[in-house]
């Protein structure tokens, strides 16, 4: 009877995405099994998938070193040794598998190495020292190339990211750079990067991998926070800053203006440190922590009606004071006619304001010259000690307190474009019609609401009223 084996293939990098590299691989393979009278059973592929970064879980390999163990298959035959193992310890697990099973066959295309003898395993484990030396200088050369071709503001290659066109990483690609703008908008209105994610998805924005998979939460975030988005070269997640202490701008179009871009920042940021432990619940309904009991004063929340009449597929949502949350039980009304009333009022509110007002004057932060002159102070003390001026110690004495005060700078500039742009959406929303204003997430109409409104009080209508009473809604204006 023939030997069953699985074929394994690996390449690092498939920048195509036509997996052309791993297909050849199995095809010389699956001679090679031929030549030896196997019965090549089973393809194990990690197609784009390192073998030397420590952090990468090749899942195609471990499920392949499960079947070898349980012996579903009899052996392997892989391209290369350097395709199964560049970190000795995989290499060790796979001799410690030929240990227990020592009939175990082995067979590579482009050498004779026999896992099975001692010699034949002292020569896979220099082999794959080689190997591993080998990837080290290379990623070590990689890195210092990379470094410097960000020092001089030059792409790096690889995937256009999200808001670049895919054939030319220096073009902003329109359709995304305006979905990118769009969702900042949103963060700055009260959205939550959670609703923009699951709306991206169901649109498929933002690059989602493969096609199927959502985008996690923090890619989201990454997106619409990139430094990139202004311009800014950045080194392992860091702004690089070249010898005048300027941030280093790359050779692209930036898609927003710093000041677009700090609001946003500021925006996620205070978002963070606002939050609990935890993740933070989305709300389904508009006045869910806003509307309160017109008796006990407790706030009520949106709940799903479960009496329904058979047969019916309404779902009907209801603002009801819970004993569980300590409220007195008493008070509850059918939800959408209240939102439509609060929402009418609010937009109303929000329409006479803005005629009075009229349109917002764009500002600008009026410490600019002080933080360009703590930079230039900067500047100045480094290029003092680079041409001997003054010692290292007294720079690094001198130093510190002088990036303090312009890092406490940078923050108040951020967040008046953050309050500035968020005012500018305010004004913008007394734009809405009715049917715009329930369009929008619940977390934006909310924003919205409470920009006019503190609560909404909810009387009690008494025994067999079924008619909806406006008057029993009593909304408490900021």
């Amino acid at each position: 009877m023939a030997r069953k084996v699985g074929i394994y293939t690996r390449i690092s990098r498939d920048d195509e995405g036509d997996a052309m590299g791993v297909a050849r691989q199995q095809q010389d393979c699956e001679r090679l099994a031929d030549l030896r009278s196997w019965q090549a059973v089973k393809i194990y592929e990690d197609n784009d998938v390192s073998a030397f970064k420590r952090n990468v879980v090749r899942e195609e390999f471990e499920l392949m070193l499960k079947d070898l163990r349980a012996g579903l298959i009899d052996g392997i035959v892989a391209y290369d040794l350097d395709r199964l193992a560049r970190q000795p310890r995989d290499l060790e697990r796979l001799i410690e598998i030929f240990d227990e099973r020592p009939k175990s066959e082995f067979a590579t295309v482009t050498n004779d190495v026999n896992l099975g003898t001692p010699d034949g395993r002292t020569m896979a484990r220099i082999m794959v020292a080689f190997a591993n030396k080998s990837s080290h200088d290379a990623s070590r050369r990689i890195k210092r190339k990379h470094l410097e071709l960000a020092q001089q503001g030059k792409d790096s290659g690889g995937p256009a990211p999200y808001g670049w066109r895919k054939d030319d990483r220096t073009k902003v690609d329109p359709d995304a750079a305006r979905a990118i703008r769009e969702a900042q908008q949103e963060i700055l209105a009260g959205v939550r990067i959670g609703t923009i994610r699951t709306r991206w998805w169901e649109q498929g924005l933002g690059n989602p991998r493969a096609g199927t998979k959502r985008m996690a939460h923090h890619h989201v975030e990454h997106i619409l926070t990139n430094p990139r988005l202004v311009g800014y070269r950045t080194y392992h997640g860091e702004i690089l800053t070249g010898a005048s202490g300027e941030p280093v701008k790359g050779e692209w179009e930036p898609i927003n203006t710093v000041a677009e871009w700090e609001a946003v920042c500021a925006a996620v940021t205070e978002r963070k440190l606002q939050q609990r432990p935890g993740k933070l619940l989305a709300r389904k309904y508009l006045l869910s922590g806003i509307a309160r009991c017109g008796l006990c004063k407790t706030k009520i929340r949106g709940q799903i009606n479960q009496r329904r009449k058979p047969g019916s597929k309404a779902t009907k949502y209801t603002y009801q004071c819970s004993v569980v949350n300590g409220g007195c039980g008493k008070v509850a009304r059918v939800g959408e006619p209240v939102d439509k009333l609060i929402a009418e009022l609010v937009l109303e509110e929000q329409r006479e304001k803005a005629a009075a007002l009229g349109a917002p004057i764009q500002q600008q932060w009026p410490r600019e010259s002080e933080l360009e002159a703590v930079q230039a102070d900067i500047n100045q003390l480094i290029e003092a000690e680079k041409t001997k001026q003054i010692t290292v110690s007294t720079l690094l004495q001198l130093l510190p307190t002088k990036e303090k005060e312009r890092d406490e700078l940078k923050l108040d500039r951020a967040r008046f474009y953050k309050d500035q742009k968020q005012a500018e959406a305010q004004v913008r929303s007394g734009e809405l019609s009715l049917a715009e204003f329930f369009d929008l997430p619940v977390e934006r109409q909310q924003e919205i609401v409470l920009h006019s409104l503190s609560a909404v009080m909810i009387h009690p209508a008494g025994r067999g009223r079924r008619i909806f009473d406006p008057s029993l809604i009593d909304p408490v204006w900021r």
